[in-house]
């Protein structure tokens, strides 16, 4: 059976369908402090950051369909834009880097690496954009489902889709992908966006002729 993917720009009409509890998760967007204020109008907030964002620094995010059902995302932005960053041990992330707060693909679609499609397709779009880097705070525990570190990348995918760790930290290492020296991503974004556009997706696409970098396992995002 044939099962149809697209990737989209993330947009206002798009937020409430988000999966899990990401449609009203601030925990990046806003300050602690400020987090405690507008504690149960979360949703409202969430909505007014990314109006900003989009208007004053233009797409901040991907969102992946199967069969017309949003099932993933990731939000990207440059660091400015995530005061909820600030506390961790390892900031702040590089003057020439975007950060990459948030990745999540819905339980019943994981293991089919859409974790990272979507990594492919904030990286093209940066890339366009001639942004040098993206850098994320991974968490060595994983998601251990007791709401600790629940918005936090897991560090192992991070460094299955390409990141390397820039700072070192026991629990929340601050980790980077440089995109004008990954070579082969370019030619990996075509052969992955031609095959998602056709609503097929077989075996992972494999570097342009020449290429020497070993493609990374494909991983999906826990949550």
């Amino acid at each position: 059976m044939v099962v149809g993917r697209r990737v989209a720009r993330l947009t206002l009409d798009q937020l409430e369908e988000l999966p899990g509890a990401c449609a009203s998760c601030v925990f990046w967007e806003l300050s602690p402090v400020r987090r405690n204020v507008v504690r149960g109008h979360e949703a409202e907030e969430k909505a007014a950051w990314l109006s900003g964002v989009l208007r004053d620094w233009g797409s901040c995010g991907r969102v992946l369909y199967v069969d017309d059902v949003l099932v993933g995302h990731v939000l990207y932005a440059p660091p400015i834009y995530f005061p909820g960053a600030d506390g961790f041990a390892t900031a702040p992330v590089g003057n020439d880097a975007v950060l990459l707060s948030t990745i999540h693909v819905a339980p019943d679609y994981r293991g089919q690496g859409l974790g990272r499609v979507l990594i492919q397709a904030m990286a093209k779009d940066l890339l366009q954009r001639e942004v040098r880097a993206v850098e994320a705070f991974g968490d060595t525990r994983g998601h251990r489902g007791d709401g600790a570190g629940h918005c936090v990348v897991p560090a192992d995918f991070l460094l299955a889709v390409g990141f390397r760790t820039q700072r070192a930290h026991a629990t929340y290492p601050r980790m980077r992908m440089d995109l004008r020296t990954t070579l082969t991503w370019k030619e990996e974004f075509e052969v992955a966006l031609d095959r998602l556009l056709s609503g097929i997706w077989g075996k992972q696409p494999r570097p342009a002729a020449g290429g020497t970098r070993r493609q990374p396992r494909a991983l999906d995002q826990p949550r």
